[in-house]
């Protein structure tokens, strides 16, 4: 399964598969203006909380580190996945 589409509404980030189909939801609390979804691909959702982006996987689960949101983010390695420290 993959990721289709990614929408927030509210402090919610709702992931949908190539279907349609609401697969899972994350939650992003919008404490600054700049926290939210900032983007998606087939295999990742990115959002920012606070001064860190988080990567989550198509099932809801925090993948990787996370990254200060000021650094460009580096490529996804396919198939390595990371507890979330944090």
């Amino acid at each position: 399964m993959s990721i289709g589409n990614a929408i927030q509404k509210g402090t919610l980030i709702y992931i949908y598969d190539h279907n349609g189909r609401q697969i899972t939801s994350v939650s992003a609390p919008g404490r600054w203006p700049e926290d939210g979804l900032k983007g998606f691909t087939a295999n990742t959702v990115s959002i920012q909380k606070g001064s860190l982006i988080y990567h989550y996987d198509e099932m809801g689960h925090c993948v990787g580190r996370p990254r200060p949101a000021q650094a460009p983010l580096p490529a996804t390695q396919q198939g390595k996945r990371e507890p979330c420290t944090a």
